[in-house]
């Protein structure tokens, strides 16, 4: 057998993440481009109405069966993932691409910190301070108001991971996750037609937010989903808090936005902070820590 064969092998699931990753930012680029046309409510309103159509013609989600609890958490999830998408856009409106996606990152990052029970995690958390802080440096770039929407966005991002885990106990794969779209797309579809009106069904929008869906949604979904039967855990979890270099990349190219000095150290301290959070073994509940 050849030697490249086992490192191609090996390459593969990061590879996925990492594709995973330039189309979630490649998609956000896009809604964007979309602001002008829908606004914020609009984009989060075809991204879910798009991805809850083609989730529910794969999942096919069985409607018989479920206790109220199942569909209780599986709305609260809906709920949740709205606000995330909501808030999300809603600062990429005022902050650039690669800002927002590294504030963001503080939500899940926190969690970690919370759940790991180390002294560690204490360094990690000090460090994406750190990496906010040089973030705000140059603040007569930075919109109050756009880093306030995106502090929400991460705390729906934190919550968004724990009903997620409660979901996934009530509903076999990707079932949950469709009627979260169902869910979600039942309460942003009567904003968006409130704030955009007709706009909403032009061709060229119902296209862009189509393209949206299926590189923000569904295509990093089923990226992660192979990359993940391929990769380590940890691995992939470090792959993914590279997001914020992904996004400012995109940025960028895609959309013209440059950064400050400032800009760039303090992306690359909360990726380092995230990357700590989630290589450093979690404590046992109650107990102390080992010297």
């Amino acid at each position: 057998m050849s030697p490249a064969l086992p490192a191609r092998s090996t390459l593969f699931g990061p590879s996925l993440v990492v594709t995973g990753l330039f189309c979630q930012e490649t998609g956000a680029s896009i809604a964007v481009m979309l602001f002008p046309a829908v606004g914020p409510a609009g984009i989060v309103a075809l991204r879910l109405v798009f991805s809850a159509i083609i989730l529910c013609a794969v999942a096919r989600p069985s409607l018989r069966g479920r206790r109220p609890i199942a569909w209780y958490t599986a709305i609260a999830f809906g709920l949740v993932l709205t606000g995330m998408n909501l808030f999300f856009y809603l600062a990429l409106d005022r902050l650039p691409l690669g800002t927002t996606v590294t504030i963001e990152l503080l939500g899940p990052l926190t969690l970690s910190v919370v759940a790991g029970r180390r002294w560690m995690n204490l360094v990690w958390a000090g460090s994406a301070l750190v990496g906010v802080v040089l973030l705000g440096g140059s603040a007569t770039h930075l919109d109050p108001l756009g880093v306030a929407f995106t502090l929400v966005a991460a705390a729906f991002w934190a919550g968004y991971i724990l009903l997620s885990k409660a979901t996934g106990r009530h509903f076999a794969g990707i079932q949950g996750l469709a009627v979260a779209m169902v869910a979600g797309s039942v309460v942003t579809v009567p904003i968006a037609l409130a704030t955009t009106g007709s706009r909403l069904f032009g061709p060229h929008v119902l296209i862009a937010g189509l393209g949206i869906a299926l590189l923000s949604s569904v295509a990093p979904y089923a990226l992660e989903m192979t990359a993940l039967r391929r990769t380590p855990a940890a691995t992939f979890a470090i792959l993914l808090a590279l997001a914020p270099a992904v996004a400012a990349a995109a940025g960028f190219f895609i959309l013209g936005q440059t950064m400050t000095i400032h800009d760039v150290f303090g992306i690359v301290a909360v990726i380092c902070a995230s990357i700590g959070a989630v290589c450093t073994p979690p404590g046992k509940p109650g107990g102390r820590q080992k010297a």
